[in-house]
């Protein structure tokens, strides 16, 4: 193991404690950013150890709060650490956190969703966060446009939109996020959390999501062309698709794709869908 993960291990018992650091910040969760801090050394060992083989990475945390997670990936082999926060009470602690590992944590004081993260870091980068939820599915798919830039994301999600994105077809669940992202990657949930897992409370369970991009990605013209037609697709589930897809010529699609117009979009399967997007593409740049 290399000296400064040693020297890491041998830090972290010495820290002050997160409700200590949070008391003296005044750091209170605040429900517009969606925060729900973790602060059990267990739970977010067993996160940092979710993420896998993070030697020599380069880790991007998202939201890290009063840092519990950001702690616990710093006991690991990851090359660096770079914890984007928007709240700036949770920056100053963050910052103070650094103080104790130069040269591997680093603060940028950002919102993610306009903040391209690829820039933050070299590659192989890996995201591992637990994310406010009122913006989770905005930054994923921000992410998923990006996917050749990362070799995994580890996320926490509200279990609801971690069982929309690992849903299969013609289950309860399956939507436009979930053929998003297994579209890209490989999806699935890898831990559940009760509300008492957190501070506050949040109403809802949560879970983990690991998120592995597959080696080959689409072209970003034909990510565009995904998201449009499973947005007509899925806005309007109780039609059938020959009603649903009519705005992007869906009868020139249906039939050239070989699918029946009087299905309807959840029963479609990713390699389906896949299809749809690659002939609208098609027609797009003909006409």
């Amino acid at each position: 193991m290399p000296a400064n993960i040693r020297e890491s291990e041998a830090l972290l018992p010495a820290l002050e404690s997160l409700r200590d650091v949070i008391s003296r910040h005044g750091l209170d969760a605040r429900k517009a950013l969606g925060q729900h801090f973790l602060l059990d050394p267990d739970i977010t060992a067993r996160i940092a150890a979710l993420a896998g083989k993070l030697d020599g990475r380069h880790v991007v945390e998202v939201g890290p709060g009063p840092g519990g997670l950001t702690r616990a990936l710093l006991a690991t082999p990851a090359a660096s650490v770079t914890a984007v926060e928007l709240d700036t009470r949770a920056v100053g602690i963050i910052t103070e956190l650094a103080a104790h590992f130069p040269g591997r944590l680093s603060v940028v004081e950002a919102d993610a969703l306009t903040q391209d993260l690829t820039t933050l870091c070299p590659a192989p980068r890996h995201i591992v966060a637990n994310l406010p939820y009122n913006v989770a599915t905005p930054l994923l798919i921000g992410w998923l446009r990006q996917g050749n830039a990362w070799e995994r994301l580890t996320l926490m999600f509200q279990l609801e939109v971690a069982e929309r994105i690992c849903a299969a077809p013609d289950s309860p669940h399956y939507g436009r996020l979930g053929v998003l992202a297994q579209w890209c990657a490989q999806c699935a949930i890898v831990m559940k959390l009760p509300p008492g897992a957190f501070t506050p409370p949040p109403a809802v369970w949560s879970a983990v999501a690991s998120i592995i991009p597959h080696a080959t990605q689409p072209e970003p013209a034909l990510f565009k062309a995904m998201e449009r037609v499973t947005a007509a697709a899925f806005g309007q589930r109780r039609k059938m698709l020959r009603g649903s897809l009519k705005s992007l010529k869906g009868e020139q699609l249906l039939a050239e794709t070989g699918i029946d117009g009087t299905r309807r979009a959840e029963t479609l399967s990713v390699a389906e869908f896949d299809c749809l997007a690659k002939a609208h593409l098609a027609l797009s740049r003909a006409s």
